[in-house]
């Protein structure tokens, strides 16, 4: 082994960089559906994973919390977010908004685009997705899904919307594939099961990977974990599924059966486009409030992640 000469100049290690991933939301992103020891991964978690190459690492934090709402994510959430100053963020939220009575399109959208201005023009890129209404996937018969189903769309429009304004990298996760593929849903049939988790963090890493923002190894579609039996799907209903149903019930239940009398009394007289034509109405007042765009154009994430 030969001496080094002392006037050698030191080999130095490059520095690797941190990229910074913060993911916002609610149960879905949690990771509800996707147990692991000690609790919820998901597909966020799943998705930090394959992130990071070999020039950096990835540094994740979930703020994500189950039964969020628009408003949590904009008041709390994305204050947090801010303080961490994320490279990506994700912000996946508004199915809780569409099972509560204070629904509201017009509050959800000021709400989203102030989250999405804020960590938009701090320079994180952002990463959106339109959603399948709880009332299809849990299977409600037609006056109840309808209402859900058409304020799960004003939702998805408003995200759409946002996902032009902001250049997010946007997944659409609301067609009949996802709904109708019981094979991607957990037990309670509101949340991806660890099948439906790793399509979605997939979904995201393709998207991410076309922009060169995702160098690590694409998460896997096939569960780790057998699918849940029957046996167990029906013990969560008897215990956690009602008492969810209950919670809900207690907010939502009320004024749902009046949305469904309400549809139910359209259809018969063959005048549900004006239930159409209102939620339209909504909805382009909704979008027409927010303020003008911010100037993101020409904006970089901090961390520069060419592969």
């Amino acid at each position: 082994m030969s001496a080094v000469p002392a006037d050698a100049p030191a080999r130095t290690t490059p520095a690797r960089t941190t990229v910074r991933f913060a993911a916002l939301g609610d149960s879905l992103t949690e990771g509800v559906g996707d147990p692991v020891q000690g609790g919820w991964r998901g597909w966020a978690a799943l998705l930090a994973e394959g992130l990071g190459g070999t020039d950096w690492d990835v540094e994740f934090r979930n703020l994500a919390v189950a039964g969020a709402l628009s408003a949590d994510v904009h008041e709390r959430q994305a204050v947090a977010a801010a303080e961490f100053r994320p490279d990506i963020a994700s912000v996946v939220v508004g199915v809780n908004d569409t099972l509560r009575r204070s629904f509201d399109i017009g509050r959800l959208a000021a709400r989203l685009d102030a989250v999405c201005a804020l960590l938009a023009g701090d320079g994180a890129v952002l990463l959106t997705a339109c959603l399948p209404d709880p009332g299809t996937a849990l299977g409600l018969p037609g006056p109840l899904r309808h209402p859900l189903a058409r304020r799960q769309q004003a939702v998805n429009a408003v995200v759409h919307a946002l996902s032009e304004r902001y250049d997010t990298v946007h997944l659409h996760a609301s067609d009949r594939a996802w709904t109708e593929d019981r094979s991607l849903w957990s037990v309670d049939r509101l949340h991806p099961g660890e099948r439906g988790h790793r399509r979605l963090a997939a979904g995201f890493h393709r998207l991410l990977a076309e922009r060169g923002l995702a160098l690590g190894a694409r998460p896997a579609h096939e569960p780790g974990q057998p699918p849940p039996t029957r046996v167990a799907g029906a013990l969560w209903l008897a215990t956690r599924g009602t008492g969810w149903v209950a919670r809900r019930s207690t907010d939502l239940l009320p004024q749902l059966l009046g949305l469904a009398a309400a549809e139910a009394g359209h259809r018969a007289r063959g005048t549900s486009g004006q239930l159409d034509a209102r939620a339209g109405r909504a909805l382009a007042e909704a979008l027409d409030g927010l303020p003008p765009a911010p100037c993101l154009r020409g904006f970089v994430p901090r961390a520069r992640m060419e592969g």
